[in-house]
C-alpha cells in the first residue's frame, strides 16, 4: 500500500511482524485515520487481540492475520509451561473472541492450534514448533496479498474505461492486509490504463468509507467522490453508477454474503436499477461450514458509536462530540447479510462465480 509520511513515499502492508525474534506486531492504527496516521505496536497477545476488538485493526483478512500474530505471541508466551498445549489451547480460546462475525480470525486460530498439536505430536520441540508458528503466520500474510492480487485480475475484467464504481466500507489494503480485495479490481483496472470513479459511502457509524477508503485512494491517486450512506439509491436511479463492488466478512457455501451494516440496502437498490453487485471474496472468508448466512453470528457493538462522533475541528483538533439526546436507546448492529439472490457475482483468487456455483468450485 502507497502512504505518504512526512514528505516520503512509502510502500507498507497494513499490519506486519515487525519483529519476529521478539514476536513484535505493528499495525496502523486505523481509529485515528485520516486525522493521523500512527502505529500501534504489540509484543503481548492479549493486547494484540485486544486491537482487533477495539478495531485498531479491521477487515476480515486483517483480522485473521492479526489473530495468527496473536497465536504466535502466545505460543512464544507458553514456552516454558509444563502444560504447553493445554495452556495454548486456553489462549486461543481467548483470541477467538476478540471479534465473533469474521470467519478468517476463528479459521487461522483453529488452523494453527491444530498444525501445533500435529507438530508436537511427531515429536517436534517446543522451541521448533514456535518458530513454525511464526513462519505460519508470515505465510498468512503472504497468501493473503497474493489472494487479492488475483481478485484484482478476474475483477478488472468487469470495469470498462471511465465507469464508475461503487463500493461500502472500506475492503482496500488498510483492511486486507495489502492491495485491497473490492478496491483491487479497480486498482488493476487503473494499472491497465482504464479510468475509474469510485463513489464512496460513508458507511455509519465508524465512517470506514468517509475516513478509510477515501484516504486509501487519495494516497494511490485513484479518483474517489465521499457520498453520505442515504445517497446511493439515487444515484443508481439517475444512471451514475455502473456497478458495486464489496468486500465480505463471512460468505455461506450458498453464496450469502455478511459484510458491514447497510450492504443489504444496497444490493436492493442494485438489483432495482439492474446494476451488477460483485462480492469480491477470498477464500478465507468462505465459511465452509456454513451453508446459509442465516446463522451467521451478527456482532452488535456500543451505543456510543452511534451516539457520538470522532473528527477534525476547525483548529484542527481531533475531538469526540455527541450527535444525539443523552439516553437516547440504540440498537448497533454493525454487519447484514445480503442473500445470495441479490449477488451477480462472487469474485474469489481462483476465479468469478455465481452464488450458487460457489461450493461446487471450492480447492
Amino acid at each position: 500500500m502507497r502512504i505518504v509520511e512526512n514528505g516520503e513515499e512509502k510502500d507498507i502492508t497494513a499490519v506486519w511482524l515487525e519483529d519476529k525474534e521478539q514476536g513484535i506486531v505493528k499495525m496502523i492504527d486505523q481509529r485515528v485515520l485520516p486525522w493521523k496516521l500512527e502505529y500501534f505496536v504489540s509484543d503481548e497477545w492479549k493486547r494484540t487481540a485486544k486491537a482487533i476488538t477495539n478495531m485498531v485493526t479491521r477487515g476480515a483478512p486483517n483480522v485473521g492475520l492479526t489473530a495468527a500474530y496473536a497465536f504466535y505471541q502466545a505460543s512464544m508466551d507458553t514456552l516454558n509451561d509444563e502444560n504447553f498445549l493445554p495452556s495454548l489451547k486456553a489462549k486461543a480460546e481467548e483470541i477467538k473472541k476478540a471479534r465473533p462475525t469474521a470467519v478468517n480470525l476463528k479459521n487461522e486460530v483453529t488452523r494453527m492450534f491444530a498444525l501445533t498439536k500435529q507438530w508436537i505430536n511427531n515429536g517436534l520441540k517446543e522451541e521448533t514448533v514456535v518458530e513454525k508458528l511464526g513462519n505460519h503466520a508470515e505465510k498468512v500474510a503472504e497468501r493473503e496479498i497474493n489472494a487479492n492480487r488475483r481478485i484484482g485480475e478476474f475483477g478488472a475484467d468487469f470495469i470498462e474505461d471511465g465507469d464508475s464504481m461503487l463500493t461500502h466500507c472500506n475492503a482496500g489494503a488498510l483492511a486486507t492486509v495489502d492491495y485491497g480485495t473490492a478496491l483491487a479490481p479497480v486498482r488493476v483496472a487503473t494499472e491497465q490504463g482504464k479510468t475509474v470513479t469510485v463513489y464512496a459511502d460513508e458507511t455509519r457509524p465508524w465512517l470506514q468509507g468517509a475516513r478509510l477508503t477515501t484516504w486509501e485512494l487519495q494516497m494511490s491517486n485513484i479518483p474517489c467522490k465521499l457520498i453520505s450512506d442515504n445517497a446511493a439509491g439515487l444515484l443508481m436511479r439517475r444512471g451514475e453508477i455502473d456497478l458495486v463492488i464489496t468486500g465480505t466478512d463471512r460468505t455461506a457455501l450458498n453464496g450469502d454474503v455478511c459484510n458491514k451494516i447497510g450492504t443489504y440496502k444496497i444490493a436492493l437498490a442494485a438489483q432495482d436499477n439492474d446494476i451488477p453487485f460483485y462480492v469480491a471474496a477470498p477464500l478465507s472468508s468462505i465459511d465452509r461450514d456454513l451453508d446459509n448466512g442465516k446463522d451467521i453470528p451478527i456482532e452488535e457493538r456500543a451505543a456510543e458509536e452511534v451516539t457520538w462522533v470522532r473528527g477534525e475541528n476547525e483548529k484542527g483538533t481531533i475531538e469526540k462530540v455527541r450527535i444525539a439526546p443523552q439516553n437516547t436507546l440504540v440498537v448497533n448492529p454493525v454487519f447484514d447479510v445480503t442473500p445470495n439472490r441479490l449477488v451477480t457475482a462472487i469474485i474469489t483468487e481462483e476465479g468469478v462465480f455465481k452464488p450458487e456455483e460457489l461450493k461446487h468450485n471450492l480447492s
